[in-house]
């Protein structure tokens, strides 16, 4: 079997609520046009209310689309559901666990829901690996809610799917398991899972995803490799550490001269336009005296703050 370029994908994607007698309608999803790289880590990103959400409850079969196509591992949803549907596993946000079973006994049932034979379960498998060995046997309402999202990504994977989605796994999870839970992603990863992560956490997916793709609005503001989307910020900045504390930051026009809680100045500029000697010159013009100084270069926080605030990246 010849295995697909993308494990997922969505041409014209479109989700419509109708409007009710006390809300209008409402366009989540606007054309979306989304290629997931099989084998790659994806990282899908926007601000509350983006379609972020929808466009994972299509792919779960929670939501039915208006218009446009979606296919996960080569599988139309509307000509094969079940087999698209047995290609994916989605860790949503809430967490839905039986507080009555015990973990082993919801991944059993979870197994049983998409017929694996019970010779085929990899149960004690997963627990371990989700650090929940020594919890197998207790009841899932005595586990804490970060062993309960664990517990949520082992069920994820009861049918050993090829694609992986995770809605916002580390919400309220502590650092220490927050790691824990990304070691096994990018063990998955590293086997051939592809993995759809969606994350408040953007140091996460800037550490983590191959891929970006940035939705606003319904739509899909910017779709590359991390790397590059990085790069489309055209901003650095040189951060002062001065030799004596400024009252104030002095006015460095054409550069855009800024006062950290910590009293360094901060210097931004455009490496098109100008460079380091030039801001140091720039600084030591308005009479600063350097302690100390760093170069800093964007980071995904920016980036997405410039594309999804509509202000022109580089600004």
């Amino acid at each position: 079997m010849t295995l697909p370029e993308n494990a997922i994908e969505a041409r014209g994607l479109v989700k419509v609520y109708p409007a009710t007698k006390t809300t209008p309608e409402m366009r989540a999803l606007k054309g979306v046009d989304l290629a997931v790289p099989r084998g790659s880590i994806f990282g899908l990103l926007g601000p509350n209310g983006a379609g972020k959400s929808t466009f994972i409850n299509i792919l779960s079969g929670m939501t039915r689309k208006t218009a446009g196509t979606v296919s996960i591992w080569g599988r139309d949803i509307d000509h094969r559901p079940r087999d698209a549907r047995a290609a994916i596993g989605v860790v949503p946000q809430e967490i839905a666990a039986d507080v009555f079973f015990t973990p082993r006994e919801s991944l059993d049932v979870q197994a049983g829901l998409y017929g694996v034979p019970k010779a085929e379960r990899r149960t004690d498998e997963l627990l371990a690996a989700m650090g929940l060995a020594d919890k197998a046997d207790a009841y899932v309402r005595q586990l804490s809610g970060g062993m309960k999202r664990r517990l949520m990504v082992a069920k994820a994977m009861v049918h050993n799917p090829p694609v992986l989605v995770l809605d916002e796994p580390t919400a309220g999870v502590d650092v220490e398991l927050r790691r824990q839970l990304w070691a096994y992603v990018e063990q998955l990863n590293h086997l051939g899972v592809t993995v759809v992560l969606t994350t408040h956490y953007l140091e996460e997916a800037e550490a983590l995803c191959d891929t970006i793709a940035i939705v606003n609005r319904g739509e899909v503001v910017a779709c590359e490799s991390t790397r590059d989307l990085l790069r489309r910020l055209d901003r650095r900045a040189v951060v002062v550490t001065p030799e004596t504390p400024l009252a104030a930051p002095p006015d460095l026009t054409p550069f855009e001269a800024k006062l950290r809680g910590n009293g360094d100045l901060v210097v931004t500029f455009k490496p098109r336009d100008a460079g380091v000697e030039q801001v140091l010159n720039a600084v030591r013009a308005a009479g600063v005296q350097i302690k100390d100084l760093r170069t800093e270069d964007p980071d995904l926080e920016d980036v997405f703050v410039s594309l999804t605030s509509g202000e022109p990246l580089g600004v």
